[in-house]
């Protein structure tokens, strides 16, 4: 049997990231996977934003392992538990509470970040009893129905195989570069009753695009949009799954942007042990659900629970994780800045904010052999963007400055090696 004939004869087609990673991990701490053949790679990757305090943190271990050999609750449906109870106190007290955001509710959606989409967005519909969304080009919210009608990526709307209606998409912040006021287009739009948009129940927005690009919202375009949303009496969904739990350096996304979302969804590194976890964050008024109206089998996945409550107690309960994650997150922008400037200034640029970084290739091509060469010498990195053109970092937030600085390396010595070709490509 050759080393993939198992996956290859059993499991679907689908499987994507194992065909730019083609090898057998078997360990991983920290920043580090392992292969069963015991080569080690730094990993950019982190189950997409799923690991933000690494593989195996010894801490939320512990924490697992001790409440296991308890007989801790598993499984629990929406039951009361300990775990569950300890969670949302700790979720309240930590992280709500200090935030200005104490008085909002917190539902148990589902397992993945798709789940807590389709929750928000239903919810939406139901207060307010309209039935269009406003979504942004380039955004990604899942790839369930509701969750994938919002989502603007071409490849996984064409998987629906039916329509994907009620949704109105709009110019996210500078689609269109810095000249142009997408805020002003869309009120513009939504105060004409010729506009052909039908008044929409929510706006759904990413503070950062992670998978469409690394394109940030500037605090300035967020209060607008806030601002736009009260006026149009539109519900302001953010979609913190991705860049939230720390992400850009501050728990949510938009702290210190000055808003207040009136849902907010989170999930990847939630439980920060990569167990899967999701919730929907309300204000309490909009919590009108009838009992069970929205529910999900694995909604109660209590071991999550206590991995979630001990990285909130270890990490969050004061500043020094935050400010570890925006000092990491400039000496990994100032690295990517050098290898801007020394193999592709007039063609290369970095994006993104926090540890959300990346670097714009000139073509998906370009940025796919990148991470191919990366891979061959110990970095595991992805691309995104609406064309794969970014070269996206992704590693956990406790990663060493010594892991930080050697993936730097490896990644100068494969954009040096890629667009080296490309030059005598091109001479030639």
């Amino acid at each position: 049997m050759n080393t993939f004939e198992q996956f290859e004869k059993n499991e679907s087609d689908i499987r994507s990231y194992c065909r730019s990673f083609p090898v057998v991990f078997k360990q991983a701490r920290g920043a580090e996977l392992v292969t069963r053949e015991g080569k080690s790679y730094i990993d950019f990757l982190a189950g997409a934003g799923t690991l933000n305090y690494g593989h195996n943190n010894p801490i939320l271990k512990k924490a697992l392992i001790q409440y296991l050999e308890d007989d801790g609750i598993t499984h629990g449906l929406d039951m009361y538990s300990d775990a569950k109870e300890r969670f949302l106190e700790t979720f309240n007290r930590v992280i709500l509470e200090p935030r200005g955001l104490g008085a909002y509710k917190v539902q148990f959606s589902g397992p993945t970040g798709a789940n807590s989409v389709e929750a928000a967005l239903k919810l939406a519909r139901k207060v307010t009893g309209r039935s269009n969304v406003i979504s942004f080009t380039n955004g990604f919210h899942g790839c369930t129905i509701g969750a994938l009608s919002v989502t603007g990526n071409g490849h996984h709307r064409g998987a629906a195989g039916v329509p994907l209606s009620e949704v109105s998409r709009m110019p996210y912040a500078n689609y269109f570069g810095d000249k142009v006021n997408t805020i002003a287009m869309m009120d513009k739009m939504l105060s004409d009753p010729s506009s052909g948009i039908d008044k929409p129940a929510a706006v759904i927005v990413e503070v950062v695009q992670g998978e469409g690009g690394l394109n940030t919202a500037s605090a300035d375009w967020m209060r607008k949009l806030e601002k736009l949303c009260r006026k149009h009496e539109m519900l302001l969904i953010v979609d913190d799954i991705q860049a939230g739990c720390g992400r850009t350096g501050t728990f949510f996304s938009f702290e210190e942007m000055g808003i207040k979302p009136d849902i907010i969804t989170l999930s990847k590194s939630l439980s920060g042990f990569g167990l899967p976890f999701a919730i929907v964050v309300m204000r309490n008024e909009l919590d009108q659900w009838e009992p069970g109206e929205h529910n999900g089998t694995f909604r109660g996945n209590n071991h999550a629970f206590v991995t979630a409550a001990a990285a909130l107690e270890h990490f969050w309960t004061d500043e020094a994780f935050a400010k570890s994650v925006q000092a990491k997150g400039k000496r990994i922008a100032d690295g990517m800045q050098k290898i801007v400037r020394k193999h592709g200034p007039d063609s290369l640029y970095v994006k993104g904010r926090g540890m959300m970084l990346g670097i714009n290739c000139p073509d998906g091509d370009t940025a796919g052999a990148i991470c191919k060469e990366a891979f061959a010498n110990g970095l595991v990195i992805e691309t995104s963007g609406n064309h794969s053109q970014v070269v996206k970092c992704l590693c956990p937030l406790t990663i060493t400055e010594e892991q930080i600085d050697k993936a730097l390396t490896i990644l100068d010595a494969a954009f040096a090696k890629v667009m080296a070709e490309q030059v005598a490509n091109q001479a030639s």
